[in-house]
């Protein structure tokens, strides 16, 4: 499986910035991911591994795709552009992904008029 090593303090990391971004408490996000208060801070401080059922919930409870979790931001800014958007669009919700949708539209109608 070649170097690969998940950074589980780093991914820890971004949880608890992700979850204060958020305004969440780490005891409401425990009870979305169905956790205790204890797994949780464990996991934000990388002293335990997490599963990958409650690192999809954490990330669904988040907002974010699971990817923005498991790596670096700045790891994702270099990937291709449609990797990036794609990305993106995971971590939104029903009512964002509406408004982008039409903001492209728009965005491109007025791209390709002559």
């Amino acid at each position: 499986m070649g170097d690969f090593m998940l950074n589980y303090y780093e991914i820890g990391q971004r949880i608890r910035a992700r979850r204060r971004a958020l305004g969440l408490s780490q005891e409401q996000l425990a009870e979305y991911a169905d956790i205790s208060i204890t797994h949780m801070s464990h996991i934000e401080t990388g002293s335990t591994k997490l599963s990958l059922p409650v690192l999809v919930f954490l990330a669904g409870s988040l907002h974010v795709s699971v990817d923005e979790l498991l790596f670096d931001r700045s790891a994702l800014q270099d990937a291709q552009p449609s990797r990036r958007l794609t990305l993106l669009l995971e971590s939104c919700s029903a009512e964002e992904l509406s408004f982008l949708t039409k903001v492209a539209e728009g965005v491109l109608k007025a791209m390709r008029e002559p």
